[in-house]
């Protein structure tokens, strides 16, 4: 299954969906209609059942530069209020990428620059080519990575954050693997192979776990223990007597795939 708009494409193989940024000669730059669609996209996700995994690239040989020059021409005459309704755009579609509970996979084909970055921020898996190069450059620009900072950080920590901020400099794959924004650095030849490797991983999981797994991440990270000490027996509880978690140890004590891997 596939369809398409002029600024993002969508593939549904194999319970894997694609979502793809549909501007290569703007270097996959946002604007508010490829961030509008993007967002319903994702919010739509969560009632989806044909969805086991999503990849989210660019067309092209960019992942996404940012914002479009365009916009950001028609911006500076904006109001506050304006602004504000943009900045909550943006950062309506970085939670909606952040929160979804189908595992997100970065295929990042290219330069991830700012908003882009901070897309790559939000995925779980990030496989990038070695020839991609980041940057959250927004204080080159007079502004600042607001919207997008409470990703990044969670991501990459504030003392990694607040050299590549304070500097808008532009950093290679390498170095984005060595502070956790990317996982997995490969040729270009090599980035679908690598990205169907990771996929393959994934749909060995249960997705009801995964949903529950990237909640519980969410919930649970930089709090004292002892504060989820109920949350987290809650959730296993919940786990251990819901179909899958039946299902996963049943399958496991008969020595047979479980049924999620059939499907």
């Amino acid at each position: 299954m596939s369809e398409a708009n002029q600024t993002i494409t969508q593939s549904l193989a194999g319970g894997v969906l694609t979502v793809a940024l549909n501007r290569p000669d703007q270097h996959n730059a946002m604007n508010p209609a490829i961030m509008a669609g993007l967002t319903a996209i994702f919010d739509d996700l969560p009632a989806r059942e044909d969805v086991r995994v999503v990849v989210l690239t660019g067309q092209g040989r960019s992942f996404c530069a940012g914002a479009d020059v365009a916009f950001m021409r028609a911006a500076a005459d904006y109001t506050f209020e304006q602004n504000m309704a943009d900045g909550q755009a943006i950062f309506d579609l970085m939670l909606a990428i952040d929160q979804c509970p189908r595992p997100v996979i970065g295929r990042v084909n290219g330069a991830a620059i700012g908003g882009g970055a901070g897309l790559v921020s939000c995925c779980d898996i990030v496989v990038a080519v070695e020839r991609a190069t980041f940057a959250f450059s927004e204080a080159r620009l007079g502004i600042v990575p607001a919207v997008i900072s409470p990703f990044v950080l969670s991501r990459i920590g504030p003392s990694r954050a607040r050299e590549l901020f304070l500097t808008g400099e532009r950093f290679d794959a390498r170095r984005a693997q060595s502070i956790g924004l990317v996982h997995h650095v490969v040729a270009d030849s090599e980035l679908d192979a690598a990205v169907a490797e990771r996929v393959d991983q994934l749909l060995r999981a249960a997705p009801g776990a995964q949903a529950t797994i990237k909640d519980l991440i969410r919930t649970v990270a930089y709090r004292p223990p002892a504060s989820v000490r109920d949350y987290m027996a809650e959730t296993i509880a919940r786990r251990r007597a819901s179909h899958e978690g039946r299902e996963g140890m049943s399958a496991f004590l008969e020595k047979r795939r479980p049924r999620w891997q059939e499907e």
